[in-house]
């Protein structure tokens, strides 16, 4: 027992031991990369951003803007293209993956499982904290009058139902029945 647990500190602590190992490789590979960028960063603006030298006299200072304002247009629509050339490559990517989706066949619909579920909590997971709406139907019923009808006198007339089925129960109501038929 206190064998396999030694084997087990051993491994773990080796475990231990080679993930910092491999997190201090990946910092030192990190900071390499950072500085790598930077200086290819330094490399690309010495040559193509030479140093800026202002001249005295306003012709020079004036023909300075114009070739500014030219390289300013021309990387714009560099600029514009490279954005034009990236649109159309990623439209072209997704037809191509939508083709290859059709080309692999239908989409298989996953088994579905049975959930038992009130109408409340239904409406609840569809429309979220929107849901004010109770499934309660007789708690959204108008309020209707009723008038006095023929019908509704005649039923007042006849008094308690629970009655009327007592006399009709039994051979004796039965022959009441037959003979109210006549």
């Amino acid at each position: 027992f206190f064998h396999l647990q030694k084997k087990r500190r051993a491994a773990t602590a080796r475990r231990q031991h080679l993930k910092s190992a491999m997190l201090q490789l990946a910092a030192t590979e990190i900071e390499k990369e950072a500085a790598a960028k930077e200086v290819e960063k330094q490399n690309y603006l010495a040559e193509h951003c030479p140093p800026l030298s202002l001249p005295g006299s306003m012709q020079e200072l004036q023909e300075l803007c114009k070739k500014l304002h030219a390289k300013i247009d021309s990387v714009d629509e560099e600029r514009y293209d490279t954005e034009v050339k990236l649109q159309k490559t990623t439209k072209e990517l997704e037809d191509l993956s939508q083709k290859l989706f059709d080309l692999r066949g239908k989409f298989k619909r996953p088994p579905l499982r049975r959930v038992r579920m009130s109408a409340d909590a239904m409406l609840r997971a569809l429309l979220g904290s929107k849901h004010k709406v109770c499934m309660d139907l007789r708690a959204n019923l108008k309020q209707v009058k009723k008038e006095d009808t023929e019908k509704e006198k005649d039923l007042r007339d006849v008094g308690d139902w629970r009655k009327n089925i007592e006399e009709k129960s039994g051979m004796e109501g039965r022959k009441k029945m037959f003979e109210a038929g006549e």
